[in-house]
């Protein structure tokens, strides 16, 4: 990689930034259809295997693309956000795309994007957004990469997204719970509607469990559209698993197969059901849900996952754990995943979350399991402050100290657990605040030790 690739490859983030935030979201999908249709549909020229849901959905898609290039297929995968630097995602075959080739695909549809923010203002609408040219850019970079198959994680909802111009051979749904209620409903029911819409004509679908409302909107959607759908519980299932060294053994009930004992090198009972959901689909995409995956190719595809910022070790001595959590459900999965796979007993957690999450559901999901919270504030303009952060831990009537940042925040908690071998560290909340810890733990290697 050279200094001017990355600097081109920074000027095309850059530009991005210029646009309606990332959190902006109108219904409007036909603007980046418009586009794509210019730039002769490149989402067109591979499968896709297309990810929805409320939580686990980056985590299972991850899983789904390593299953996939098992196979020896050239992968795509499109998933946000970021945890350090954007082209995280935009993966090809594994790896982050190289900053020449995402600085090429935005030389060769800026004239594109030229035109059609032109016919935006003729018709008093607002110029393309962050979202919409970044999924542009993605699928133009796929393209000419070339890959066989995309897993696309969708970035808000599923309906009007911006990568809904693509057409899922496979349309997987996480679970769903209630969240960007002011975007997407109110209710189970009406969130699952928005995010059935990723459902195309003759696909097949396949759900983790799901809340009975949510459950009935997949199925009327799947047959609406002449879609084949499998449930977790039902046509596919986890079936047993147990503690491993550096992650779990894991059996899964597939569509086609049982496979037995196989090694995920991650952390979590969530972990497992997002594997057998991946497993699935996988199932569904390669052998149309009747053929097995060959057993070595499953072990390769397994053992060779990875989740940065889901429950990631990033210190020693004291133990120092990383994860998202950035909503109630997935503060809920955290703490779960701490109880079963993890042998201390004082968790110390430093805590950031963005002040359009929900901070009191998600206090209230980790409290139980929180010795000390070190209330921070993540580095975004959407940060909540530390001092309310605070105060909802407070109510808790927890033991709670502020910092105005994570490196403060961060040496306090190391320091606190350190003081005992049966104390460990955890930092949640938000994705931004994982991507700033992941940073930092590399920066003042957290893995050799704790020092004053």
């Amino acid at each position: 990689m050279s200094d001017r690739d990355r600097r081109r490859a920074d000027a095309v983030y850059e530009a991005l930034l210029q646009r309606q935030g990332e959190r902006w979201v109108q219904p409007r999908v036909e603007r980046t259809r418009r586009v794509l249709e210019l730039l002769d549909d490149p989402q067109r020229t591979y499968r896709v295997v297309h990810v929805t849901g409320t939580n686990g959905k980056t985590s299972t898609s991850r899983m789904i693309e390593s299953l996939v290039r098992a196979h020896g297929l050239r992968t795509g995968l499109f998933t946000s956000p970021h945890l350090e630097r954007f082209t995280e995602r935009i993966m090809v075959d594994g790896e982050p795309i190289e900053d020449a080739a995402v600085a090429d695909a935005w030389d060769e549809i800026a004239p594109f994007v030229d035109l059609v923010d032109a016919e935006l203002e003729a018709a008093d609408d607002a110029p393309l957004t962050f979202f919409e040219l970044l999924t542009v850019l993605a699928f133009v970079a796929f393209a000419d990469a070339p890959i066989d198959v995309l897993v696309l994680e969708v970035g808000m909802g599923g309906a009007w997204d911006s990568t809904n111009t693509a057409d899922g051979d496979v349309a997987v749904f996480a679970p769903i719970d209630l969240d960007h209620a002011d975007r997407l409903g109110d209710t189970i029911a009406e969130i699952a509607t928005v995010k059935s819409g990723i459902i195309k004509d003759g696909a097949a679908v396949v759900s983790a469990r799901q809340d009975a409302a949510a459950e009935a909107v997949l199925r009327a959607a799947a047959e609406a559209h002449g879609a084949s759908i499998a449930f977790e519980g039902a046509e596919f299932a986890l079936a047993q698993q147990r503690l491993a060294v550096g992650g779990q053994q894991i059996t899964v009930r597939g569509l086609a197969a049982t496979y037995e004992d196989e090694y995920l090198p991650l952390y979590g009972a969530h972990q497992g059901f997002n594997a057998a959901l991946a497993i699935a689909a996988v199932e569904s995409l390669v052998g149309g849900g009747s053929q097995p995956i060959a057993g070595d190719v499953l072990a390769d595809g397994l053992g060779g996952v990875t989740s940065p910022g889901r429950l990631q070790l990033v210190g020693a001595a004291p133990t120092v754990l990383v994860d998202a959590a950035h909503n109630p459900h997935g503060a809920r999965a955290l703490v779960t995943a701490l109880r079963e796979s993890f042998d201390f007993d004082e968790w110390g957690v430093v805590l950031g979350v963005l002040s359009d999450k929900d901070a009191a559901g998600i206090v209230d999901a980790i409290a139980p399991v929180a010795a000390h919270v070190f209330a921070t504030t993540p580095d975004s303009d959407r940060a909540e402050e530390a001092d309310a952060i605070a105060d909802l831990a407070e109510a808790h009537e927890l033991r709670v100290s502020v910092h105005r940042d994570l490196s403060e925040a961060s040496d306090a908690a190391r320091a606190w657990a350190a003081a005992s071998d049966r104390r460990a560290v955890i930092i949640a909340g938000s994705v931004v605040l994982a991507g700033e810890a992941l940073a930092l733990s590399a920066a003042e290697d957290w893995k050799a030790g704790w020092s004053e």
